[in-house]
């Protein structure tokens, strides 16, 4: 195609639709978005440009709602090689290694069809990762679902968990952590938030800019269907009651092509052939491409009719906005297109030379000789829509008095009744359907420690800890707390293990950003995050948000998930938290007052969720951690368990849970009142096992930090003098039944 050709106006194709409100509403766009269309196009748009525009000015694509919140996130350190921006964040593990890594949500198509909608929500972030040059390494993923009551949870529990596992397994990438909630707020909008975790060369990095006027455009992978159009659209909308009728939308994964496209990029990358690479993501076509030339500061001719099609009669408003699963954008060095064909057709994929990269910095799309698409892409970007909507804190909510709260009848009965709650019961009916030790590297398995641990593939003995957390009810009861603590205990988690943290990577789950309070939520996680990266070096390298997660105009809880990173130079020296052998000294680290506000002992033994969540004290936290790292590091603890969701008393049942080990703990002198002390929540907290508890404290008390020798392990019951004696076979038959039973018990 010539230059001449590519300044020519576009054709309407035959059967194309007068482009109405109606249409452009359809489209979501705003009447005021699509005056902006207009007056960049300087005409009215064929359905092919107005279904580009559709999608990278959907938030899905664009962040016009939360963009402006995100640039006070924290981007930098020393060891950070790329921040937000790029496909995944990159971080130096030392050795000449890097660390690449993502967290994205495929939220709304898990709802509408959950085995595929979680299935290529794995498939998508695996391709975030490996199209940088990385080889992943381990999937973790954070699942939030309705109330158990509900007639949909138990189907979508079970769709949502094959997917996941489905496509990981036949990947061969161990799925090695993550978090399973349940609560009535995710009723009609489940969240899915998936992570991935590769290792390359730091010298060895793939980055999406296209570079080179002339230069071929190359797409490889699987061939393009009408799965997934208008995906990025629907996720950028409420569900309502027709919500079932968007099930086209959800894109079909196949692991078994994703897995020849990994092992074909990686062999690719591996020569001298690549200028830039781009996964198909959300909006597939019309985002790699557009994304390419636009980071490149390029033009670009995408010849449409060249595209690999599964079915027949596609056109081009498909072919740009189909998100069909597997597939990816490369430009290529001239004259390498035949080195390339002949890997992607050894590994049996389609190869096709789609177009090249121009110096006119417009998208033209032609089809069969004719020009469809004629879009100028700098404005594309500069006068995308970016909104500062109006917002309203949530205000901090008064303190629970704990001496409100009863106290249990029945020390027993409340232990067991909360191991055996859906928050609380064991999980191992979900991630014993993922392969989590699948390439042998899994040090630290799920349940084993409060962060998975990999061993970096190459031989040496350092490991990555990788976690994802988030306590929705903070964050509900006051955002920036809620978003303070969400990154503290991710930071705590890495920390447990023994690793130094490092970075982290964002899911930014909210309801609708157009309700000022709504987005106050947004406005309040923000802040509370960037205050605890900043104040714990951990700055955030990529993530995701995910807006609009509502149904008939009811929210979800805020959910602000973190996923995070660390490295630790030799696994030898990590610790767990199971507790295997008697006689070891019990420590609690961290001050104890004993906060029961918004606490799971509150909620699921008394039916309220009410009070200011636990407080944060950041100095305090990075104190606490630092020290604690340095005793595992050191070889002084044996196992170590940071304190969360129900507190000491929880925590302690899980390490003896994990390691079938139990432990006689009591209460020391002056502590605040049992029932307070045992299952407040107070941040900043570990439970140390460790063979000279003695040596512990006076480390502690000399570093100045709050330590008390609480007890010993040993015996077959979980014991605190003077209230609880309950056998571990009786504990542990709760807390492995409820989930079981729940998926087995008759609709």
């Amino acid at each position: 195609m010539t230059i001449a050709q590519e300044k020519n106006p576009p054709v309407k194709l035959p059967n194309e639709p007068a482009i109405t409100p109606q249409i452009v509403a359809e489209h979501g766009l705003a009447p005021d978005e699509y005056e902006r269309l207009l007056k960049i196009m300087g005409r009215t748009p064929t359905m092919v440009e107005l279904g580009i525009f559709s999608a990278m000015w959907s938030e899905h694509c664009s962040y016009k709602s939360s963009k402006v919140w995100l640039k006070k996130l924290p981007t930098k350190a020393p060891w950070v090689i790329q921040g937000p921006g790029e496909n995944a964040g990159v971080i130096d593990i030392g050795d000449g290694q890097a660390a690449i890594f993502k967290m994205e949500s495929h939220n709304h198509p898990s709802y509408i069809e959950p085995y595929q909608g979680a299935a290529t929500g794995v498939g998508g972030i695996l391709r975030d990762v490996f199209t940088m040059g990385a080889r992943p390494i381990a999937n973790l993923n954070a699942l939030r679902f309705g109330d158990p009551n509900h007639p949909k949870t138990r189907h979508l529990v079970s769709g949502v968990v094959a997917g996941i596992g489905g496509y990981g397994n036949c990947m061969g990438i161990p799925t090695v952590g993550g978090e399973t909630n349940f609560h009535p707020a995710y009723n009609g909008n489940i969240l899915v938030n998936a992570m991935t975790v590769g290792v390359a060369p730091s010298d060895r990095i793939f980055y999406a800019a296209a570079a080179g006027i002339g230069n071929p455009l190359v797409y490889v992978g699987s061939k393009t269907g009408r799965d997934g159009i208008h995906g990025a659209t629907m996720s950028s909308t409420e569900f309502n009651e027709d919500s079932e009728s968007k099930r086209p939308t959800v894109q079909v994964g196949d692991p078994f092509v994703e897995k020849l496209l990994l092992e074909a990029c990686l062999e690719l990358m591996a020569t001298d052939a690549i200028v830039a690479i781009q996964d198909m993501g959300a909006a597939g076509l019309t985002s790699s491409s557009f994304e390419m030339a636009a980071k490149g500061g390029l033009g670009v001719v995408v010849e449409l009719d060249k595209v690999p099609m599964r079915e027949t009669g596609m056109n081009p408003y498909e072919l740009m906005l189909s998100e069909s699963q597997e597939r990816m954008l490369i430009v290529l060095k001239p004259g390498r297109e035949e080195l390339a064909r002949k890997i992607f057709e050894k590994w049996e994929l389609d190869f096709a030379v789609i177009g090249h990269l121009t110096d006119t910095e417009r998208m033209v799309l032609s089809w069969h000789g004719d020009i469809v698409g004629n879009i100028p892409i700098p404005p594309l970007v500069t006068e995308a829509p970016m909104y500062e909507r109006p917002w309203t804190l949530t205000p901090l909510p008064a303190e629970l008095d704990a001496a409100k709260v009863p106290a249990p009848k029945d020390w027993n009965a409340s232990l067991i009744a909360l191991m055996g709650s859906p928050d609380l019961a064991s999980k191992a009916w979900i991630w014993k359907q993922y392969d989590h030790l699948i390439m042998g590297n899994t040090a630290i398995r799920p349940q084993d420690g409060d962060a998975a641990l990999v061993r970096v593939p190459g031989g040496g003995h350092k490991g990555l800890a990788m976690t994802s957390d988030c306590t929705p009810r903070y964050v509900q009861a006051h955002p920036e707390t809620g978003g303070r603590q969400a990154v503290a205990e991710a930071w705590r988690n890495i920390t447990a293990t023994g690793a130094k943290p490092l970075a982290v990577t964002d899911n930014m789950n909210f309801g609708n950003p157009q309700k000022p309070e709504i987005m106050g939520q947004f406005a309040g996680a923000i802040m509370g995050m960037s205050e605890a990266c900043k104040a714990l070096d951990f700055p955030v390298v990529s993530g995701n948000v995910s807006l609009y997660n509502e149904t008939e105009g009811r929210p979800i809880l805020p959910t602000p998930t973190i996923g995070a990173v660390g490295v630790i130079e030799d696994i030898a020296t990590s610790v767990g938290s199971r507790l295997v052998q008697s006689g070891l000294a019990l420590v609690l680290v961290g001050e104890t007052k004993g906060w029961l506000g918004q606490s799971i002992y509150l909620r699921e033994l008394h039916g309220r969720e009410e009070g200011a969540p636990p407080p944060v004290d950041l100095a305090a936290e990075r104190h606490n951690g630092d020290f604690v790292r340095g005793e595992i590091v050191g070889r002084r603890a044996v196992a170590c368990h940071d304190l969360s969701d129900g507190g000491l008393l929880v925590c302690l049942a899980e390490m003896c849970l994990s390691g079938g080990t139990g432990a006689t703990i009591k209460l020391p002198k002056g502590a605040a009142a049992p029932h307070a002390y045992l299952y407040g929540e107070d941040q900043a907290r570990y439970l140390i096992a460790t063979d000279d508890g003695d040596a512990l404290v006076a480390a502690a008390t000399k570093a100045g930090v709050p330590a008390v020798l609480l007890g010993y392990s040993g015996g077959a019951s979980v014991v605190v003098e003077g209230l609880l004696d309950l056998p571990l076979d009786h504990l542990r038959a709760a807390h492995e039944a409820w989930l079981p039973n729940y998926m087995n018990s008759a609709v």
